[in-house]
């Protein structure tokens, strides 16, 4: 029997995803491929920009950090789509469901924390479609004025959904649909949600290991083409506005692309926001072990055999 069957003997049973969690820049693309490496798993992307064709050095796709690894999710979508968490849900459950008929272990690697959640804790989501009237009657309101009305629907738990004015009209489009809706409402609330046998891995990574992290990755993947990527997709047809849409790199490149902003001051602006980003991932991790969700956190550069028997252990005590 080999170390890929053995393993999978011993811990299909106890889970039915594994997930690898943590702040941006931390390692968890190499860490799922190990995880899946070791144990014959494939990987689910969990991130909500990687959906997208062509936005590959933004994103931080590293497809060859991949070998021959199988990965979902990756690829999925035209550049200027609005992938959402419904999509995703829909999407990962059948990734989730084909793997497993193969008797393969999935692996979740994402750094969306909201899709990451959703996805664990069970969340079933109605597709909401555009309502064409509230977005007229909300056309004049600017991004605060946005904010404040979400407020009045929700705690803002997630402050990605007021990142731009398109963000936060969409926001309020779901929740307005759900008052409307109060049964799919229900149908959507994570309590009522049926949560996945899943063992989560969060890669803790020092503080000013994380910050010199994102500092070199920004300064490399602008010197990989960053500019050129988004420059590409410009001249290919993407809305410039829909690029700023997908934030952080995007944002603030395609701002320097159309004159908006120097080099200097796209190259400062992104990474305090990568930084910034970076913490409210952590927040999120943070208070989704206190929604219920537990996480086993391992250093970020633990050796590749420890790290692997460490991750065994916890897959086998989960059976317990």
């Amino acid at each position: 029997m080999s170390s890929k069957e053995k393993y999978r003997e011993e811990v299909m049973p106890g889970a039915e995803v594994i997930a690898v969690v943590g702040p941006t820049a931390c390692g968890k693309t190499r860490r799922a491929v190990e995880i899946a490496g070791a144990f014959d798993g494939e990987i689910i992307s969990g991130d909500s920009r990687q959906v997208y064709r062509g936005m590959d050095i933004g994103t931080g796709k590293d497809l060859k950090e991949y070998g021959d690894i199988r990965y979902h999710l990756i690829d999925i979508a035209d550049a200027g789509d609005k992938y959402n968490l419904h999509r995703f849900l829909t999407d990962f459950r059948k990734a989730k469901a084909d793997i497993l008929e193969r008797e393969k272990l999935p692996v979740l690697c994402g750094g969306t924390g909201m899709y990451v959640e959703a996805a664990l804790s069970g969340l079933v989501m109605p597709e909401v479609e555009r309502n064409e009237k509230l977005r007229s009657e909300l056309s004049g309101k600017s991004l605060e004025e946005l904010t404040e009305i979400l407020r009045q629907y929700k705690t803002l738990h997630n402050s990605t959904d007021v990142d731009t004015r398109e963000r936060a009209l969409r926001a309020i489009e779901i929740q307005h649909y759900y008052d409307m809706h109060p049964e799919e409402a229900e149908a959507a609330d994570r309590s009522s949600a049926r949560p996945l046998r899943s063992i989560v891995i969060g890669l803790d990574i020092p503080r000013d290991a994380r910050r010199a992290g994102i500092s070199r990755r920004l300064d490399a993947r602008l010197e990989e083409g960053m500019i050129d990527e988004i420059r590409s997709l410009i001249d290919g047809g993407v809305d410039p506005e829909d690029l700023i849409y997908y934030g952080l790199e995007y944002k603030f490149v395609t701002l320097h692309v159309i004159g908006r902003l120097s080099y200097e001051e796209m190259r400062r602006q992104l990474e305090i926001a990568i930084h910034q980003f970076a913490k409210r991932q952590m927040t999120w991790w943070r208070g989704m072990e206190k929604r219920g969700i537990p996480i086993n956190w391992l250093p970020y550069d633990m050796e590749y055999g420890d790290f692997i028997e460490n991750v065994h252990k916890l897959l086998k005590n989960h059976q317990k």
